[in-house]
């Protein structure tokens, strides 16, 4: 693919990048010419990435997060990946299980972003927050705890938007369906268990796509630097589904 380094001289931030959406957005910012600091629940996983300043990062531990971001003189570019899928209806999900999903997809993102627009207010820049057609936009089944941890992520975005657009900050939500990532074939797995079969749980995934296939993170990575470039100037506040026509 050519690249049209359309984030040079960029400082971009990017979490859960270790594996699937995370390290392919990390993956594309660099290639796109941006200065990239990587982190990741498992620093093994990010320190992988060429080219990267990686760094282990428990997003959900706001000590851990403030003392990250308070390294950063400025920030162009923040996109925030942390999230986490609990499978199950609302008679499935203990209060064990929904304390975890909020903490891992909505209270990391308000760790994350309270840390770094600070480090945004003097330049300007995008913030990214990979939310889901699951939650605000559509509910499916077996999602309860999952869609609305990320229907807050979607809200939270939208604020953060309408607060510091003055500022010259930028805060949109990419909003994908399923993606073909190692966290799908994990709850495909997961599943497989319930159904007794991985083909018959693949198939449940595979059959609810309008499209036929899962999204590619690299797809997903492509509308993030949309949004992270100055291509994106006149957006913001919007959650956009990325999602092979889900939410037709």
């Amino acid at each position: 693919m050519d690249m049209t380094h359309r984030l040079a001289g960029k400082t971009a931030v990017v979490t859960a990048a270790g594996q699937g959406i995370g390290r392919a957005v990390a993956e594309r910012f660099i290639a796109e010419g941006a200065k990239v600091f990587a982190s990741d629940l498992n620093g093994d996983l990010v320190r992988t990435l060429e080219s990267a300043n990686a760094a282990a990062l428990d997003a959900t531990d706001q000590a851990a997060v403030t003392a990250y971001f308070a390294a950063f003189d400025r920030i162009d570019v923040l996109v925030h990946a942390v999230g986490y899928v609990h499978q199950g209806t609302i008679e499935d999900c203990s209060p064990e299980d929904w304390r975890r999903s909020c903490a891992i997809t909505l209270d990391s993102a308000y760790c994350v972003l309270r840390a770094a627009v600070p480090k945004m207010k003097t330049q300007g820049g995008s913030i990214i927050t990979i939310g889901s057609v699951a939650g605000s936009t559509k509910g499916f089944p077996r999602r309860a705890a999952y869609g609305a941890a990320k229907g807050g992520v979607i809200g939270l975005t939208k604020a953060v938007a309408a607060d510091y657009l003055s500022f010259g900050i930028r805060c949109n939500s990419v909003c994908p369906g399923t993606v073909d990532s190692p966290s799908l074939r994990q709850r495909i797995d997961d599943l497989a268990v319930t159904l007794g079969s991985r083909d018959e749980a693949y198939r449940s995934f595979i059959e609810r796509q309008p499209a036929r296939r899962f999204g590619k993170p690299d797809e997903i990575a492509g509308l993030c630097a949309f949004l992270a470039s100055d291509d994106g100037a006149f957006v913001t506040g919007q959650a956009i589904n990325i999602d092979g026509g889900i939410t037709i």
